[in-house]
């Protein structure tokens, strides 16, 4: 599914980068690079995580077993950030113009990627009693119990989430202005989905038991997402 992600991430925002005169070769050579960063990160935050209880004691080679899920996505944006970021200045490529082109795709292939989470069983919902509850197998963590589908909300909201800065792209006002409201929109649609999350341990939540390390997280993006709606459009205004 992670691979299905990339490739409608690629392809959109392909299409989206003709509009304003970046090739697609352009796009096809920094995805790699985002790729690369968002598994390493995504994986990296969940190990440091989850290390007590999953990896303390065991065999070091689990650490990069990512078959069966074990990614984090914070990570892996912070991780693809900083890949794509590194390497669009290595080439003196356009970084907010690119960063748009790229906002979208990043929502759209999140969406993807819940489908993943589903399938694993990760990621999984509190127990509820409303119609629309699934139930995983009794295997499973929540022992066959009805859940929330939380992979379903984030998955339909980043869904939304992928029209509206599609809309916004043709319409923007400022290079990087598609990119900062991505932060913040999805800052605040994560912070919503996680109020239903099911799958934290007590030793993991914060502020009085209600904040989960996403919330935490989702405070610092979306105080990013408003600086840098506030400051580009004054940087490049002194440059023009």
């Amino acid at each position: 599914m992670m691979a299905v992600a990339f490739l409608a991430g690629l392809w959109t925002a392909s299409r989206r980068a003709r509009l304003v005169n970046v090739s697609s070769e352009v796009i096809t050579d920094v995805t790699v690079w985002l790729m690369g960063g968002s598994i390493i990160g995504a994986r990296f935050v969940y190990v440091t995580t989850y290390w007590k209880q999953e990896f303390a004691g065991g065999p070091f080679s689990e650490v990069f077993m990512i078959q069966h899920g074990g990614l984090v996505f914070y990570g892996g944006l912070i991780g693809a950030a900083v890949a794509g970021i590194g390497y669009l200045w290595w080439k003196q490529l356009p970084i907010w113009k690119i960063a748009d082109i790229l906002a979208p795709s990043i929502a759209l292939g999140s969406a993807f990627g819940r489908v993943g989470c589903l399938l694993n069983g990760c990621c999984y919902g509190r127990e509820c009693d409303l119609p629309w509850a699934i139930h995983f197998p009794p295997t499973h963590e929540t022992h066959g119990l009805p859940v929330h589908p939380t992979e379903i909300y984030d998955g339909l909201l980043n869904l939304l989430l992928y029209a509206g800065l599609a809309w916004l792209f043709r319409r923007r006002k400022f290079d990087g202005q598609v990119f900062s409201v991505y932060l913040i929109c999805y800052a605040v649609l994560r912070s919503f989905v996680e109020t239903f999350r099911g799958d934290y341990l007590p030793n993991q939540l914060y502020l009085g038991g209600w904040a989960t390390p996403a919330h935490l997280v989702s405070i610092l993006i979306l105080i990013t997402g408003l600086v840098l709606l506030r400051v580009l459009p004054r940087l490049q205004l002194k440059r023009g």
